[in-house]
Protein backbone atom coordinates (compact mmCIF):
# COMPACT_ATOMS: atom_id res chain seq x y z
CA UNK A 1 0.00 0.00 0.00
CA UNK A 2 1.47 3.16 -1.15
CA UNK A 3 1.90 6.26 1.62
CA UNK A 4 -1.39 8.17 -0.31
CA UNK A 5 -3.32 5.47 0.15
CA UNK A 6 -2.53 4.84 3.74
CA UNK A 7 -3.13 8.24 4.39
CA UNK A 8 -6.65 8.18 2.71
CA UNK A 9 -7.71 5.22 4.58
CA UNK A 10 -6.39 6.66 7.72
CA UNK A 11 -8.72 9.29 7.33
CA UNK A 12 -7.45 11.60 9.80
CA UNK A 13 -5.62 15.08 9.93
CA UNK A 14 -3.76 14.64 12.88
CA UNK A 15 -0.25 13.21 13.47
CA UNK A 16 1.06 13.26 16.67
CA UNK A 17 3.77 10.50 17.45
CA UNK A 18 1.95 8.01 18.32
CA UNK A 19 -1.36 10.04 19.65
CA UNK A 20 -4.14 10.24 17.39
CA UNK A 21 -6.83 12.03 17.78
CA UNK A 22 -10.84 10.98 16.81
CA UNK A 23 -11.86 14.62 16.63
CA UNK A 24 -15.45 15.60 14.57
CA UNK A 25 -15.39 14.46 10.83
CA UNK A 26 -15.08 17.52 8.18
CA UNK A 27 -16.27 16.35 4.24
CA UNK A 28 -13.90 17.11 1.72
CA UNK A 29 -15.30 18.03 -1.29
CA UNK A 30 -14.06 17.03 -5.26
CA UNK A 31 -14.46 20.46 -6.94
CA UNK A 32 -14.94 18.98 -10.09
CA UNK A 33 -18.47 17.85 -8.86
CA UNK A 34 -18.69 19.96 -5.57
CA UNK A 35 -19.64 16.83 -3.77
CA UNK A 36 -17.26 15.28 -1.08
CA UNK A 37 -15.52 12.21 -1.83
CA UNK A 38 -14.09 11.32 2.32
CA UNK A 39 -13.99 13.04 4.69
CA UNK A 40 -11.01 13.20 7.73
CA UNK A 41 -10.88 13.47 11.47
CA UNK A 42 -10.09 16.52 12.96
CA UNK A 43 -8.23 17.96 16.17
CA UNK A 44 -9.06 19.85 19.27
CA UNK A 45 -7.64 22.51 21.40
CA UNK A 46 -5.77 18.98 23.69
CA UNK A 47 -4.45 17.77 20.51
CA UNK A 48 -2.95 21.50 19.59
CA UNK A 49 -1.50 21.17 23.41
CA UNK A 50 -0.49 17.88 22.95
CA UNK A 51 1.37 18.40 19.68
CA UNK A 52 2.96 21.28 21.48
CA UNK A 53 4.43 19.18 24.44
CA UNK A 54 5.46 16.75 22.21
CA UNK A 55 7.54 19.48 19.66
CA UNK A 56 9.03 21.09 23.49
CA UNK A 57 10.20 17.42 23.97
CA UNK A 58 12.22 17.59 20.92
CA UNK A 59 13.63 20.54 20.34
CA UNK A 60 16.85 19.49 22.74
CA UNK A 61 17.15 16.75 20.60
CA UNK A 62 16.58 18.08 16.75
CA UNK A 63 18.57 21.47 17.50
CA UNK A 64 21.49 19.48 18.86
CA UNK A 65 21.53 17.34 15.71
CA UNK A 66 24.47 18.80 13.54
CA UNK A 67 23.76 20.41 10.63
CA UNK A 68 25.25 17.74 8.73
CA UNK A 69 22.64 15.48 9.94
CA UNK A 70 19.67 17.79 9.33
CA UNK A 71 20.65 18.70 5.79
CA UNK A 72 20.81 14.37 5.05
CA UNK A 73 17.36 14.21 6.33
CA UNK A 74 15.77 17.07 3.70
CA UNK A 75 17.66 15.44 1.57
CA UNK A 76 16.21 12.05 2.12
CA UNK A 77 12.74 13.76 2.19
CA UNK A 78 13.48 14.88 -1.41
CA UNK A 79 14.34 11.94 -2.74
CA UNK A 80 11.32 10.38 -1.06
CA UNK A 81 8.82 13.43 -2.67
CA UNK A 82 10.52 12.86 -5.60
CA UNK A 83 10.11 9.02 -6.00
CA UNK A 84 6.37 9.83 -5.25
CA UNK A 85 5.75 12.58 -7.23
CA UNK A 86 6.44 9.80 -10.22
CA UNK A 87 3.47 7.94 -9.18
CA UNK A 88 0.34 8.51 -10.27
CA UNK A 89 -1.53 8.93 -6.46
CA UNK A 90 -0.22 11.83 -4.92
CA UNK A 91 -0.54 14.38 -7.88
CA UNK A 92 -3.80 12.91 -8.52
CA UNK A 93 -4.93 13.64 -5.07
CA UNK A 94 -3.43 17.00 -5.27
CA UNK A 95 -5.85 17.14 -8.17
CA UNK A 96 -8.94 16.07 -6.65
CA UNK A 97 -8.44 18.61 -3.85
CA UNK A 98 -7.35 21.87 -5.19
CA UNK A 99 -8.96 21.01 -9.19
CA UNK A 100 -5.54 22.12 -10.70
CA UNK A 101 -4.40 20.52 -13.37
CA UNK A 102 -2.20 16.95 -13.17
CA UNK A 103 0.25 18.79 -14.90
CA UNK A 104 0.36 21.83 -12.46
CA UNK A 105 0.06 19.33 -9.55
CA UNK A 106 3.20 16.98 -10.52
CA UNK A 107 5.00 20.36 -10.99
CA UNK A 108 4.13 21.37 -7.70
CA UNK A 109 5.34 18.01 -5.94
CA UNK A 110 8.94 19.23 -8.01
CA UNK A 111 8.99 22.62 -6.28
CA UNK A 112 8.47 20.88 -3.16
CA UNK A 113 11.74 18.60 -4.28
CA UNK A 114 13.81 21.85 -4.42
CA UNK A 115 12.77 23.09 -1.45
CA UNK A 116 14.31 20.28 0.76
CA UNK A 117 17.25 20.27 -1.50
CA UNK A 118 18.25 23.77 -1.60
CA UNK A 119 17.37 24.46 1.84
CA UNK A 120 20.03 21.56 2.69
CA UNK A 121 22.61 23.11 0.70
CA UNK A 122 22.13 26.86 2.34
CA UNK A 123 22.54 24.55 5.44
CA UNK A 124 26.10 23.28 4.51
CA UNK A 125 27.33 26.28 3.36
CA UNK A 126 26.38 28.27 6.23
CA UNK A 127 29.38 28.21 8.48
CA UNK A 128 30.38 29.91 11.98
CA UNK A 129 31.63 33.39 11.06
CA UNK A 130 35.30 34.64 12.59
CA UNK A 131 36.37 38.48 12.30
CA UNK A 132 39.78 39.57 13.31
CA UNK A 133 38.30 43.68 13.14
CA UNK A 134 39.29 44.51 16.43
CA UNK A 135 42.88 44.23 17.76
CA UNK A 136 42.98 41.83 20.12
CA UNK A 137 39.58 40.33 20.27
CA UNK A 138 38.78 37.51 18.00
CA UNK A 139 34.54 37.84 16.63
CA UNK A 140 32.40 34.84 16.53
CA UNK A 141 28.93 34.58 15.05
CA UNK A 142 27.19 31.03 15.28
CA UNK A 143 23.48 30.14 14.86
CA UNK A 144 20.86 28.87 16.40
CA UNK A 145 17.64 27.55 16.20
CA UNK A 146 14.64 29.87 16.60
CA UNK A 147 12.35 27.54 19.01
CA UNK A 148 9.44 25.73 18.02
CA UNK A 149 7.95 26.79 14.69
CA UNK A 150 4.11 26.91 14.21
CA UNK A 151 3.47 26.84 10.35
CA UNK A 152 -0.17 27.85 9.03
CA UNK A 153 -0.81 26.89 5.38
CA UNK A 154 -3.50 27.17 2.83
CA UNK A 155 -4.83 24.78 0.04
CA UNK A 156 -4.02 26.78 -3.17
CA UNK A 157 -0.59 24.74 -3.02
CA UNK A 158 -1.23 22.33 -0.19
CA UNK A 159 2.23 20.97 -0.90
CA UNK A 160 4.98 22.96 -1.75
CA UNK A 161 3.72 25.98 -0.11
CA UNK A 162 4.25 23.98 3.57
CA UNK A 163 7.85 22.58 2.08
CA UNK A 164 8.65 26.30 1.57
CA UNK A 165 8.38 26.78 5.37
CA UNK A 166 8.80 23.24 6.82
CA UNK A 167 12.33 22.42 5.27
CA UNK A 168 13.95 25.90 6.76
CA UNK A 169 12.23 25.20 10.17
CA UNK A 170 13.88 21.36 10.12
CA UNK A 171 17.17 23.38 8.41
CA UNK A 172 17.70 25.66 11.19
CA UNK A 173 16.87 22.87 13.82
CA UNK A 174 13.28 23.89 14.83
CA UNK A 175 10.43 21.48 15.71
CA UNK A 176 7.37 22.20 13.87
CA UNK A 177 3.54 22.82 14.63
CA UNK A 178 1.81 22.18 11.11
CA UNK A 179 -1.97 23.19 10.77
CA UNK A 180 -2.97 22.44 7.28
CA UNK A 181 -5.62 23.77 5.17
CA UNK A 182 -9.36 21.94 5.82
CA UNK A 183 -9.98 22.50 2.17
CA UNK A 184 -6.49 20.09 1.12
CA UNK A 185 -5.63 18.34 4.08
CA UNK A 186 -5.29 14.81 2.59
CA UNK A 187 -2.49 16.46 0.27
CA UNK A 188 -0.92 17.87 3.13
CA UNK A 189 -0.91 14.93 5.64
CA UNK A 190 1.04 12.96 2.64
CA UNK A 191 3.86 15.25 2.87
CA UNK A 192 3.89 14.93 6.80
CA UNK A 193 3.81 11.25 5.98
CA UNK A 194 6.97 11.10 3.93
CA UNK A 195 9.12 13.87 6.38
CA UNK A 196 8.43 11.89 9.69
CA UNK A 197 10.40 8.93 8.23
CA UNK A 198 13.41 11.16 8.13
CA UNK A 199 13.23 12.83 11.34
CA UNK A 200 13.05 12.59 14.99
CA UNK A 201 9.78 11.46 17.04
CA UNK A 202 7.72 14.85 17.63
CA UNK A 203 10.05 17.19 15.28
CA UNK A 204 6.87 17.11 12.93
CA UNK A 205 3.31 17.17 14.28
CA UNK A 206 0.46 18.13 12.39
CA UNK A 207 -2.91 19.17 13.50
CA UNK A 208 -6.19 20.03 11.63
CA UNK A 209 -8.48 22.10 13.05
CA UNK A 210 -10.37 25.13 14.10
CA UNK A 211 -8.03 28.21 14.44
CA UNK A 212 -9.50 28.76 17.84
CA UNK A 213 -8.41 25.31 18.84
CA UNK A 214 -5.30 24.87 17.17
CA UNK A 215 -3.59 28.29 16.14
CA UNK A 216 -4.55 30.22 19.48
CA UNK A 217 -2.93 27.43 21.68
CA UNK A 218 0.36 27.58 19.22
CA UNK A 219 0.42 31.24 19.44
CA UNK A 220 0.20 31.80 22.69
CA UNK A 221 2.65 29.65 23.60
CA UNK A 222 6.21 30.75 24.67
CA UNK A 223 7.88 27.84 23.33
CA UNK A 224 6.95 29.08 19.82
CA UNK A 225 9.64 31.09 18.26
CA UNK A 226 8.86 31.80 14.89
CA UNK A 227 5.36 31.55 13.24
CA UNK A 228 5.21 31.37 9.49
CA UNK A 229 1.76 31.92 8.25
CA UNK A 230 0.40 32.13 4.66
CA UNK A 231 -3.24 33.16 3.60
CA UNK A 232 -5.03 36.26 3.78
CA UNK A 233 -4.45 39.68 4.75
CA UNK A 234 -7.56 39.82 7.20
CA UNK A 235 -6.15 36.93 9.25
CA UNK A 236 -2.17 37.93 9.39
CA UNK A 237 -3.45 40.88 11.11
CA UNK A 238 -5.29 38.77 13.46
CA UNK A 239 -1.99 36.80 14.04
CA UNK A 240 -0.01 39.64 14.10
CA UNK A 241 -2.17 41.04 16.95
CA UNK A 242 -1.86 37.98 18.59
CA UNK A 243 1.87 37.41 18.99
CA UNK A 244 3.02 40.81 19.22
CA UNK A 245 2.82 41.39 22.81
CA UNK A 246 5.48 38.67 22.84
CA UNK A 247 7.39 39.85 20.38
CA UNK A 248 7.03 36.27 18.45
CA UNK A 249 8.89 36.44 14.86
CA UNK A 250 6.81 36.29 12.03
CA UNK A 251 6.71 35.08 8.45
CA UNK A 252 3.86 36.16 6.58
CA UNK A 253 3.14 35.44 3.31
CA UNK A 254 -0.76 37.84 2.73
CA UNK A 255 -2.54 38.95 -0.17
CA UNK A 256 -1.87 40.74 -3.54
CA UNK A 257 -3.09 42.42 -6.15
CA UNK A 258 -0.13 42.42 -8.52
CA UNK A 259 -0.06 44.50 -11.12
CA UNK A 260 1.21 43.34 -14.80
CA UNK A 261 2.33 46.18 -16.77
CA UNK A 262 2.80 46.78 -20.43
CA UNK A 263 5.00 48.94 -21.87
CA UNK A 264 4.59 50.95 -24.92
CA UNK A 265 7.35 48.95 -26.80
CA UNK A 266 6.52 45.65 -25.91
CA UNK A 267 5.66 43.07 -28.09
CA UNK A 268 1.43 42.68 -27.68
CA UNK A 269 1.69 39.06 -28.97
CA UNK A 270 4.38 38.42 -26.83
CA UNK A 271 3.48 40.01 -23.72
CA UNK A 272 -0.14 38.23 -24.45
CA UNK A 273 1.52 34.70 -23.60
CA UNK A 274 3.60 35.86 -20.56
CA UNK A 275 0.19 37.19 -19.08
CA UNK A 276 -1.57 33.72 -20.20
CA UNK A 277 0.25 32.48 -17.53
CA UNK A 278 0.74 34.59 -15.17
CA UNK A 279 -2.72 34.97 -15.11
CA UNK A 280 -4.34 31.50 -15.69
CA UNK A 281 -1.71 29.32 -13.69
CA UNK A 282 -2.93 27.45 -11.20
CA UNK A 283 -6.68 28.20 -12.07
CA UNK A 284 -5.62 32.08 -11.04
CA UNK A 285 -5.49 31.28 -7.88
CA UNK A 286 -2.33 31.94 -7.01
CA UNK A 287 -0.96 34.64 -4.46
CA UNK A 288 1.83 36.05 -7.10
CA UNK A 289 -1.15 36.11 -10.02
CA UNK A 290 -1.22 39.13 -12.13
CA UNK A 291 -4.37 40.93 -10.74
CA UNK A 292 -4.61 44.93 -12.16
CA UNK A 293 -3.10 44.65 -16.29
CA UNK A 294 -2.10 47.96 -16.86
CA UNK A 295 -1.03 48.00 -21.00
CA UNK A 296 0.10 51.35 -22.55
CA UNK A 297 -2.46 52.63 -25.24
CA UNK A 298 0.37 52.35 -28.11
CA UNK A 299 -0.20 48.53 -28.02
CA UNK A 300 -3.30 48.28 -26.08
CA UNK A 301 -5.55 47.07 -29.19
CA UNK A 302 -3.25 44.18 -30.46
CA UNK A 303 -2.44 43.46 -27.06
CA UNK A 304 -5.94 43.30 -26.06
CA UNK A 305 -6.93 41.36 -28.96
CA UNK A 306 -4.20 38.64 -28.58
CA UNK A 307 -4.95 38.27 -24.94
CA UNK A 308 -9.08 38.18 -25.55
CA UNK A 309 -8.52 35.19 -28.35
CA UNK A 310 -6.55 33.13 -26.47
CA UNK A 311 -8.68 33.08 -23.62
CA UNK A 312 -11.53 32.83 -25.52
CA UNK A 313 -9.85 29.13 -26.43
CA UNK A 314 -8.76 27.80 -23.38
CA UNK A 315 -10.62 24.74 -22.43
CA UNK A 316 -12.41 24.84 -19.02
CA UNK A 317 -12.89 21.11 -17.71
CA UNK A 318 -11.94 18.29 -15.87
CA UNK A 319 -8.53 18.78 -14.57
CA UNK A 320 -6.90 14.98 -15.32
CA UNK A 321 -8.23 15.72 -19.30
CA UNK A 322 -4.56 16.63 -20.58
CA UNK A 323 -7.16 18.89 -22.48
CA UNK A 324 -8.24 20.79 -19.75
CA UNK A 325 -6.59 24.28 -19.82
CA UNK A 326 -8.20 25.52 -16.70
CA UNK A 327 -10.12 23.52 -13.83
CA UNK A 328 -12.38 23.97 -11.25
CA UNK A 329 -11.94 26.73 -8.22
CA UNK A 330 -11.27 24.82 -5.01
CA UNK A 331 -13.17 26.76 -2.46
CA UNK A 332 -17.24 26.06 -3.09
CA UNK A 333 -18.38 30.24 -2.77
CA UNK A 334 -15.22 30.92 -4.83
CA UNK A 335 -17.75 30.69 -8.70
CA UNK A 336 -20.44 32.84 -6.90
CA UNK A 337 -17.03 35.48 -6.20
CA UNK A 338 -16.28 35.33 -9.36
CA UNK A 339 -19.42 36.51 -11.11
CA UNK A 340 -20.11 39.25 -8.53
CA UNK A 341 -16.67 40.94 -9.21
CA UNK A 342 -17.83 40.50 -13.11
CA UNK A 343 -20.57 42.06 -12.55
CA UNK A 344 -19.24 44.64 -10.37
CA UNK A 345 -16.93 45.63 -13.54
CA UNK A 346 -20.00 45.18 -15.90
CA UNK A 347 -22.04 47.83 -13.71
CA UNK A 348 -19.44 50.44 -14.07
CA UNK A 349 -19.01 50.41 -17.76
CA UNK A 350 -16.57 47.45 -18.36
CA UNK A 351 -17.10 45.11 -21.21
CA UNK A 352 -16.99 41.11 -20.98
CA UNK A 353 -14.67 38.02 -23.05
CA UNK A 354 -15.01 35.39 -21.82
CA UNK A 355 -13.86 31.62 -22.15
CA UNK A 356 -17.25 30.11 -22.77
CA UNK A 357 -18.90 27.20 -21.46
CA UNK A 358 -18.28 25.74 -18.35
CA UNK A 359 -19.49 22.25 -17.19
CA UNK A 360 -22.92 22.19 -15.19
CA UNK A 361 -21.29 20.50 -12.10
CA UNK A 362 -18.63 21.71 -10.05
CA UNK A 363 -16.94 24.93 -8.71
CA UNK A 364 -16.37 25.96 -12.68
CA UNK A 365 -16.07 29.65 -13.25
CA UNK A 366 -14.87 30.51 -16.79
CA UNK A 367 -12.02 32.67 -17.52
CA UNK A 368 -12.99 36.45 -18.32
CA UNK A 369 -11.36 39.17 -19.90
CA UNK A 370 -12.95 42.07 -18.30
CA UNK A 371 -12.10 45.20 -20.96
CA UNK A 372 -11.43 48.89 -20.39
CA UNK A 373 -12.10 47.94 -16.83
CA UNK A 374 -12.51 51.70 -14.73
CA UNK A 375 -10.32 52.48 -11.85
CA UNK A 376 -13.05 52.28 -9.48
CA UNK A 377 -13.64 48.57 -9.91
CA UNK A 378 -13.48 45.80 -7.44
CA UNK A 379 -10.98 43.76 -10.09
CA UNK A 380 -8.51 46.47 -9.51
CA UNK A 381 -8.90 47.10 -6.29
CA UNK A 382 -8.77 43.45 -4.68
CA UNK A 383 -6.90 40.40 -4.73
CA UNK A 384 -8.96 38.37 -7.45
CA UNK A 385 -7.63 34.84 -6.63
CA UNK A 386 -9.42 33.40 -9.55
CA UNK A 387 -9.63 33.83 -13.52
CA UNK A 388 -11.03 37.07 -14.06
CA UNK A 389 -8.51 38.88 -16.07
CA UNK A 390 -9.52 42.86 -16.09
CA UNK A 391 -7.66 45.50 -18.39
CA UNK A 392 -6.82 48.80 -18.04
CA UNK A 393 -5.38 51.58 -20.59
CA UNK A 394 -3.17 53.99 -19.50
CA UNK A 395 -1.67 57.30 -21.31
CA UNK A 396 0.55 57.73 -18.53
CA UNK A 397 2.73 55.25 -16.83
CA UNK A 398 2.95 57.75 -13.21
CA UNK A 399 -1.16 57.31 -13.53
CA UNK A 400 -0.84 53.42 -14.19
CA UNK A 401 2.07 53.15 -11.31
CA UNK A 402 -0.24 55.17 -8.67
CA UNK A 403 -3.15 53.09 -9.44
CA UNK A 404 -1.02 49.83 -8.56
CA UNK A 405 0.49 51.94 -5.23
CA UNK A 406 -2.94 52.66 -4.39
CA UNK A 407 -3.86 49.36 -3.62
CA UNK A 408 -1.46 48.99 -0.24
CA UNK A 409 -0.08 45.69 -1.46
CA UNK A 410 2.83 45.01 -2.59
CA UNK A 411 3.34 41.02 -2.85
CA UNK A 412 4.57 40.81 -6.94
CA UNK A 413 3.94 42.60 -10.18
CA UNK A 414 5.27 41.80 -14.05
CA UNK A 415 6.46 44.06 -16.55
CA UNK A 416 6.42 43.69 -20.31
CA UNK A 417 8.87 45.55 -22.45
CA UNK A 418 11.61 45.32 -25.37
CA UNK A 419 14.04 47.92 -23.71
CA UNK A 420 15.12 45.81 -20.40
CA UNK A 421 16.91 48.54 -18.59
CA UNK A 422 13.91 50.33 -19.00
CA UNK A 423 11.72 47.87 -17.56
CA UNK A 424 13.83 46.80 -15.21
CA UNK A 425 13.43 50.92 -14.02
CA UNK A 426 10.21 50.08 -14.09
CA UNK A 427 10.57 47.18 -11.84
CA UNK A 428 12.09 48.95 -9.13
CA UNK A 429 9.01 51.57 -8.79
CA UNK A 430 6.99 48.66 -8.20
CA UNK A 431 5.79 47.65 -4.19
CA UNK A 432 6.51 44.13 -4.58
CA UNK A 433 8.95 41.10 -3.07
CA UNK A 434 8.94 39.95 -6.60
CA UNK A 435 8.84 40.56 -10.14
CA UNK A 436 8.67 38.87 -13.46
CA UNK A 437 10.22 41.01 -16.65
CA UNK A 438 8.94 39.47 -19.55
CA UNK A 439 8.34 36.35 -17.37
CA UNK A 440 5.06 34.87 -15.89
CA UNK A 441 6.26 32.67 -13.66
CA UNK A 442 9.63 34.93 -11.73
CA UNK A 443 9.85 32.92 -8.61
CA UNK A 444 12.39 30.04 -7.25
CA UNK A 445 12.95 28.14 -4.29
CA UNK A 446 16.62 29.92 -4.59
CA UNK A 447 15.67 33.49 -3.91
CA UNK A 448 13.90 35.56 -1.37
CA UNK A 449 10.34 35.66 -1.41
CA UNK A 450 7.95 38.27 0.81
CA UNK A 451 5.87 40.92 0.72
CA UNK A 452 5.53 44.37 1.21
CA UNK A 453 2.60 46.63 3.17
CA UNK A 454 -0.39 44.70 3.17
CA UNK A 455 1.20 41.89 1.64
CA UNK A 456 2.96 40.98 4.81
CA UNK A 457 6.58 40.60 6.12
CA UNK A 458 9.79 38.90 6.47
CA UNK A 459 10.82 36.41 3.75
CA UNK A 460 10.59 32.42 2.24
CA UNK A 461 12.95 31.01 -0.17
CA UNK A 462 17.00 31.63 0.03
CA UNK A 463 19.05 32.24 2.59
CA UNK A 464 17.04 35.04 3.86
CA UNK A 465 14.18 32.04 3.87
CA UNK A 466 16.97 29.76 6.40
CA UNK A 467 17.50 32.40 8.74
CA UNK A 468 13.88 33.40 9.29
CA UNK A 469 14.16 30.62 11.71
CA UNK A 470 17.51 31.38 13.45
CA UNK A 471 18.99 33.42 15.74
CA UNK A 472 22.14 34.62 15.90
CA UNK A 473 24.99 34.76 18.56
CA UNK A 474 27.63 37.31 18.78
CA UNK A 475 30.55 36.39 20.62
CA UNK A 476 33.73 38.83 21.17
CA UNK A 477 36.42 37.07 23.06
CA UNK A 478 40.36 38.32 24.00
CA UNK A 479 42.49 37.10 26.59
CA UNK A 480 41.77 37.15 30.04
CA UNK A 481 43.52 40.65 31.48
CA UNK A 482 44.72 41.79 28.22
Amino acid sequence: MTIVNEIREAATAVRIGAHRSDGPAVPVLDPRTGTAFTEVRTGNRADAEAALAVAGNALPLWSATAPAGRSAALRAIAADVEALAKEPEWPALITQETGKRLAEATAELGLTVAYFRIMADLLDRQQTERFDVVPGIAHRVSVRPAGIAAVLTPWNFPVSIPARKIAPALAAGCPVLFKPSELTPLSSMVLAAVVERHVPDGVLSTVLGTPQDVADPWLAAKEVGVVSFTGSTRVGRLIAASTAPRFVRTVMELGGCAPFIVLPDADPQAAAQTLLVAKYRNNGQSCIAANQILVAREVATEFTEAFAAATEKLVVGDPTDPATDLGPLAPAGDPARMAALVEDAVSRGARVVSSGKVPGEGHYAPATVLLDAPVGSRVLTEEIFGPIAPIHVYDRLDDALALHHSTGYGLAGYVCGADLDNAQAVADRLSAGIVGINNGTPNTPWIPFGGLGDSGLGYEGGRPGLEAFQTFLSVGAKPQGA
